[in-house]
């Protein structure tokens, strides 16, 4: 059965870390490639991230500078990899964030955490589904995510046709959404690397 993978790399990031593992191209491979069992034939895996920001912002209490540098060489190395479609978004920088409620009467720059939004990335999944299903590229889309959003991207897949799993890794709780509109929970070990 032809196969795409589609990782929502967020999520996949927020996963991978709470299970104590290096977030890096090695593992992302490994997550899509071990996705697909034996009477699959791989076609893609699509990998859906941000670059990450890069800026300077001016920190909530303290007004000093913090820079945001992050690297996105490893998307790099990801894209030049067999098999592998990175399709980016970008990261919109919404300001700071009170990390608990209700605020104290002493705060300090450590009590905010930023807040970013993804640009982006919804359209760039619907139009590949679009495509998917336009050209016949695959009979199945297996996907790494937990955003509900999600949710009518499979139920439109699975109206054309397509069947669709979603994957989940220990610990992890999938919403509701996702399993309604999916054909099948297929349930995933953390890959061996």
């Amino acid at each position: 059965m032809k196969t795409i993978v589609m990782i929502d790399g967020g999520h996949l990031r927020v996963l991978s870390r709470q299970a104590g593992l290096v977030y890096d191209a090695d593992l992302i491979e490994a997550v899509g490639r071990g996705c697909v069992d034996r009477a699959e034939t791989l076609i893609r895996i699509h990998y859906y991230d941000c670059v990450p920001f890069n800026g300077l912002v001016r920190l909530p209490v303290s007004g000093l500078e913090r820079d945001f540098a992050g690297s996105d060489r490893w998307l790099y190395e990801l894209s030049e990899r067999d098999y592998l479609l990175v399709r980016l978004g970008s990261l919109k920088f919404r300001g700071f964030k009170p990390r608990s409620l209700p605020i104290l009467p002493t705060v300090n720059d450590d009590d905010f955490r930023p807040d970013f939004e993804q640009r982006g990335l919804d359209l760039r999944i619907g139009l590949d589904i679009g495509d998917i299903l336009h050209q016949r590229q695959a009979e199945r889309l297996i996907w790494v995510t937990g955003d509900p959003g999600l949710a009518p991207a499979f139920e439109q897949a699975r109206r054309a046709g397509l069947q669709v799993v979603v994957a989940s890794f220990p610990a992890q709780r999938l919403p509701s959404e996702l399993l309604w509109n999916s054909d099948m929970n297929r349930q995933m070990d953390w890959p061996a690397l």
